[in-house]
């Protein structure tokens, strides 16, 4: 372990690059563009109460939310990042309407790569000093090299991505990654400006005693997740379970990891699409949780399964620790006709 712990990011990707079916060295470059962005905007997020960067930026995104000002800021440094080191053909974000195709650097239509990212998940949070993070998803294109990107190009299967992770800026900050081969967490060293192998081969516990969902909406969500509900605190063998829920994705779905338990964003009388984002969110989440010995479904079918029908598709989750997740889809069978997104 002491070894391990002197393993930095950079060395890792090097050591590990042989694993990757496409080991040209552009995955490994991106995933270190990634890590530049993500100690920029860490930078800022740490003193963010001390500059003009708290507050709505006085535009809304695609999905009519309010767009904070750190939203704004992140989505442009991790755009530039990737822009700048010429490594991919094309990107997509929560916070732009449509995708972004990389024009005017030569040879960028040739690139085999595209991102798409939620550069700051729970931003809403920034304002009372509570966790957000990163989520990012890496897919290689499908239509030929050397032309434009198209909207197919974004529009995988969960179960096409190359990569995915997230960095979740909290009282340390950690980059999590995974390229297939396992989940791996990296924790900055703000001293020196260096992420650690600090958590290798992070996986789920098979069950745990964590459930989050935001109960404030328990009467509009469907049956199944009403019994659900009631089952976790229920007084019987070793429940009830204990309910930890921050709103932010990347800070919850990290607790549980490490801890064990499950995370649900289902369907709901308000959000009858689910809310958080297949693309940005639930299909990155997806391959790390099975990556990580867990379960990630919609309730009723495998998450990376789905196929996507627009950029900002929205589907429901539940994910984490399997044996909790397999308990969860057992109460929406019953209700079959609940699945009607």
């Amino acid at each position: 372990m002491e070894n391990l712990q002197h393993t930095t990011l950079g060395e890792f990707i090097i050591e590990n690059q042989k694993q990757f079916k496409y080991s040209s060295g552009e995955l490994s470059r991106l995933i270190n563009s990634i890590r530049l962005a993500a100690k920029i905007v860490n930078h800022e997020v740490n003193k963010a109460g001390l500059v003009d960067i708290l507050g709505e930026a006085g535009e809304t995104n695609i999905q009519g939310e309010d767009q904070q000002k750190l939203d704004v800021y992140a989505n442009d440094v991790f755009k530039s990042a990737l822009i700048n080191r010429e490594i991919v053909c094309g990107i997509a974000s929560e916070e732009e309407d449509d995708f972004v195709t990389i024009e005017g650097k030569e040879n960028s239509h040739s690139n085999k790569y595209v991102v798409l990212i939620d550069p700051l998940d729970g931003s809403s949070n920034i304002d009372v000093n509570v966790s957000v993070g990163t989520i990012f998803s890496i897919y290689r294109r499908v239509t030929p090299e050397g032309t434009p990107v198209r909207i197919e190009d974004f529009l995988q299967k969960g179960n096409e991505q190359v990569a995915a992770g997230y960095i979740v800026y909290g009282t340390s900050t950690m980059l999590v990654y995974t390229t297939g081969h396992g989940v791996n967490g990296f924790t900055l060293n703000p001293a020196i400006g260096t992420f650690y192998l600090s958590h290798p081969n992070m996986e789920f516990p098979d069950t745990g005693k964590i459930y989050s969902i935001n109960e404030g909406n328990y009467v509009h969500f469907p049956q199944g997740v009403k019994d659900y509900l009631k089952y976790c605190q229920e007084e019987k063998d070793d429940r009830p379970y204990t309910s930890r829920y921050i709103g932010s994705l990347v800070s919850d779905f990290h607790r549980n990891m490490i801890k064990g338990g499950i995370y649900l964003y289902p369907t709901s009388s308000k959000s009858p699409q689910g809310k958080l984002r297949l693309l940005y969110e639930c299909n990155p989440i997806a391959f790390l949780a099975e990556q990580a010995n867990g379960k990630a479904t919609d309730g009723y079918v495998r998450i990376m399964d789905l196929k996507p029908t627009e950029l900002h598709q929205r589907v429901p989750i539940f994910c984490g620790s399997p044996t909790m997740v397999e308990k969860a889809e057992a109460f929406m069978a019953k209700y079959p006709e609940d699945k009607n997104y």
